[in-house]
């Protein structure tokens, strides 16, 4: 599902060094932790692993053990680190208080929770269940970000701010989708097997947006934010309210990549693409 095959991971190691480089030359107060994140690291694998140990040490596994299973896992599952090197790109493209990979490496936890589910979801699919979980609780804990390892996301994600961002099992999340804060993909009942949402690429969902069951998100769609959403979204339609109704096309093919949260007037096209008409 993640197409990270396409991104230059060393390029983006190289912009992190060049701006590390100039932020110890200013802000003496952080030469210690840039250099022990990023300066002292051989490549973005490295100085992944580093960065997450620092944030996820606790008195049951510290730092000391931390590192070397993080950035070992990183190191025999290289896809893991393009991924991150993607989530890094997109938040540096669609974040205006972004202005360099460095800062999300350093400070931004909606990354470090991503990364860190990336983790989680690495040991979960080779059957170390119960260390995923333990990663999936660190995460919780630390970043208020619960997302469950058996998840399936894909790269390009952009999670602003991320509090209370809550994904469920059986959800799946395409590449290049875009969510901001308190957005909950969660269930409805007691129901087993896939029972949680499926959001397609180029999707921006909404701050508070909760989107419940097995519904769709179709490609290119927008969910307003506070939205509660019961049912299929068509394809580059945008909704809104409780519970959620098609209020308009999407302006952008991809409103993710565009990040424009203003809704659409209603118009009948799009309350026909909704009923099916």
């Amino acid at each position: 599902m993640c197409e990270s095959r396409g991104i230059d991971v060393s390029g983006v190691w190289a912009q992190i060094r060049a701006r590390a480089e100039e932020i110890v030359e200013q802000e003496h107060g952080l030469r210690v932790l840039i250099d022990d994140v990023v300066l002292s690291r051989p490549c973005l694998g490295h100085a992944l692993g580093v960065r997450l140990a620092r944030k996820l040490a606790r008195e049951d596994m510290t730092r000391e053990e931390l590192a070397p299973l993080i950035s070992g896992l990183l190191a025999e599952h290289p896809s893991v680190t393009a991924s991150a090197a993607r989530d890094l790109m997109a938040i540096v493209e669609r974040d205006p208080a972004c202005d360099s990979p460095l800062q999300p490496l350093l400070f931004f936890k909606g990354f470090m929770a991503l990364s860190t589910y990336r983790i989680a979801h690495q040991l979960w699919t080779t059957g170390r269940r119960e260390l995923a979980m333990y990663f999936q609780s660190l995460a919780s804990e630390v970043f208020a970000v619960d997302i469950h390892p058996a998840a399936r996301i894909g790269c390009g994600i952009l999670l602003d701010h991320a509090t209370s961002f809550v994904v469920g099992e059986t959800a799946i999340i395409e590449d290049d989708v875009s969510i901001l804060h308190e957005v909950t993909l969660g269930g409805t009942g007691k129901e087993t097997g896939d029972r949680h949402p499926i959001v397609r690429t180029g999707v921006l969902l909404g701050a508070g947006a909760k989107i419940l069951g097995r519904v769709e998100i179709g490609e290119g769609a927008k969910v307003g934010a506070g939205s509660v959403v019961l049912n299929d979204v068509p394809p580059h339609c945008t909704v809104a309210g409780v519970p959620a109704e098609i209020v308009g096309i999407s302006a952008d093919a991809s409103p993710a990549l565009a990040m424009n949260q203003r809704l659409t007037c209603r118009n009948k096209s799009a309350r026909k693409a909704g009923a099916g008409e």
